[in-house]
């Protein structure tokens, strides 16, 4: 018996709207807060979390100034992807919040957040001639 409840995401923005919402739900009880096509580069997406739980109560120490404590968010994101036959590069960025971007109090009672996590997705070209293809 197998349920058909579900279906196989063949588009590439529905399989980002899925990772965006259902994964991220999964993993972090709430979905990202946004998901951002690249306007320079069209094989490239960002999903933003302003209140990223992995890097909430990490601090990361001076002399390893570039770690991002979101890193393996990445990975799981990639392997999701990748998993779904989407070959993507994934890196993790922290940006600083611009005034007036993002005022709610956050959920976990700590000070404001200076930062955001941007997770970068860059596609393979082949996915984006397949996802090409699939819209004519």
């Amino acid at each position: 018996y197998r349920s058909k409840e579900t279906k196989r995401e063949t588009r590439l923005m529905s399989m980002l709207q899925f990772v965006s919402s259902s994964v991220w739900k999964s993993l972090f009880g709430k979905a990202a807060d946004s998901l951002e096509r690249s306007i320079d580069h069209a094989d490239e997406f960002m999903i933003v979390d302003y209140e990223p739980i992995t890097s909430t109560f990490v601090s990361v120490p001076q002399d390893l100034g570039q770690l991002s404590a979101d890193a393996y968010v990445s990975g799981i994101i990639a392997g999701v992807l990748d998993g779904a036959g989407f070959s993507a590069r994934v890196t993790a960025h922290s940006v600083e919040l611009e005034d007036g971007e993002y005022s709610k109090q956050n959920s976990t009672g700590m000070p404001p957040r200076k930062d955001k996590a941007v997770f970068l997705v860059k596609f393979s070209p082949e996915v984006l001639s397949r996802d090409a293809a699939l819209e004519r």
